[in-house]
């Protein structure tokens, strides 16, 4: 596999809502790319900013889908949020939790004492992903706040991706509570902080992990905070539009349509893609403004483009040459 993208890497840490499943639909391929990664000698890794689910819940329904799995392969949030309260709080220590049962579960077994109500006096909140969190809990845990509890979020994820669009996400229920309070939680413990890829990297005793996500504000930014390459699929929540506007902290190594791309050569998916008649696609440049030319796989005129946008171009000034140029930038929203 040494001309493969994936041959450079001796771990693959892979995100799971966008990536693997949505919600709890696998998304296709994912199953067979995971199985050729471990048939041809490569570890895997998941790592997860949703809250909802403990890391053998989440090995169980990965397998449930095919996707194969084990506890110990599975970094969550909830997981790290938990450590990261044991490290900073005394045994037993009254923390509210707002969230699933998993994070309560997690909370409980690093030796602290969950609870649910400001009125228990917590020393801590610990905001994670619910599908039933509702006001209630979100009303003590700003009380909670407001008497000084230290306020730990697991994420911050605007959204979830799901087959009909996106969701809500933690990131949204942490606004409720910014709003109310005026304020900022005091310590976000996923992704984008690098934590969860570090870890995962140094369980395995990898010197060179490749991170797959398919948010920019998260997995991807949590990879360059890393200081580790990433791979941006389209499968889940950033789009080409994003891709063309992000900044310099939010660009991935690569990009691809989906996970078949570990398979094919890297120069296939690296960004910004080198101009080649052989990708069937040219951009021209005339100083602000941009045009694409030509006809062929979307993602190399992706790659192209990056290399104008982030050189200056605002996405807004890319025109189509040819007519599916113009269609392709017009399905793209621009």
């Amino acid at each position: 596999m040494t001309d493969h993208l994936v041959g450079g890497y001796d771990l693959v840490i892979f995100d799971l809502d966008g990536v693997v499943y949505l919600i709890d639909k696998p998304i296709a391929g994912a199953a067979e790319a995971v199985e050729r990664l471990r048939a041809d000698g490569v570890t895997v890794a998941y790592a997860t900013n949703n809250a909802s689910r403990r890391a053998a819940d989440v090995a169980a329904l990965l397998t449930g889908m095919g996707v194969s799995a084990e506890p110990a392969e599975v970094l969550t949030s909830a997981g790290a949020a938990a450590a990261l309260l044991a490290e900073r709080l005394p045994a037993g220590s009254p923390v509210l939790v707002v969230g699933a049962d998993a994070l309560r579960d997690e909370v409980r077994e690093a030796g602290l004492d969950p609870v649910l109500s400001a009125e228990d006096a917590p020393v801590a909140v610990v905001q994670g992903y619910g599908p039933e969190v509702g006001w209630k809990a979100l009303a003590e845990a700003a009380l909670a706040v407001r008497a000084g509890a230290t306020w730990f979020a697991t994420n911050t994820d605007r959204t979830l991706p799901s087959p009909r669009g996106p969701l809500p996400g933690n990131g949204s229920l942490i606004a409720v509570l910014r709003t109310a309070l005026d304020r900022d939680p005091d310590v976000v413990v996923g992704k984008p902080q690098p934590g969860i890829f570090t870890a995962a990297a140094k369980l395995s005793g990898s010197e060179r992990p490749l991170v797959v996500g398919d948010r920019l504000d998260t997995d991807i930014q949590g990879a360059v905070t890393a200081g580790m390459p990433s791979l941006l699929v389209l499968t889940g929540v950033s789009g080409p539009a994003d891709l063309l506007a992000a900044p310099p902290d939010r660009r991935p190594t690569y990009v691809a349509t989906d996970l078949s791309a570990l398979f094919r050569p890297a120069e296939d998916a690296r960004l910004p893609a080198p101009g080649s008649p052989a990708i069937g696609w040219r951009v021209t440049r005339d100083g602000g403004r941009a045009t694409l030319d030509g006809s062929g796989d979307p993602v190399d005129a992706l790659r192209l483009l990056c290399g104008v946008t982030w050189d200056g171009v605002s996405p807004s000034a890319l025109t189509g040459g040819s007519p599916e140029a113009t269609r392709l930038l017009s399905s793209w929203n621009l």
